[in-house]
């Protein structure tokens, strides 16, 4: 008999029940842009990022990929925008 050790992707049974009952903590992970952020809640550990509507969404990895695509994005428009002022 296998016996496997089942961690809850969000936490533990307790903060994920904290969460449950009380909602997430979030806080700001990673600043994407100025209007989209990813958040990350203090207790169960859930990520969660704006979407393009501004509510929040998990955050999958197909929303990481858009969301580093579009720091890239940001970053580059960011960087020739400054050089131009200069």
């Amino acid at each position: 008999m296998k016996t496997s050790t089942h961690h809850h992707q969000h936490g533990n049974k307790f903060t994920s029940f904290f969460c449950s009952l009380f909602g997430h903590h979030y806080v700001v992970s990673k600043k994407v842009t100025q209007h989209i952020k990813e958040y990350k809640c203090i207790h169960c550990q859930k990520e969660v990022t704006t979407d393009v509507s501004g509510k929040l969404s998990v955050l999958t990895p197909q929303m990481q990929e858009i969301n580093s695509t579009l720091e890239d994005m940001y970053q580059k428009r960011k960087s020739r925008v400054v050089h131009q002022v200069a």
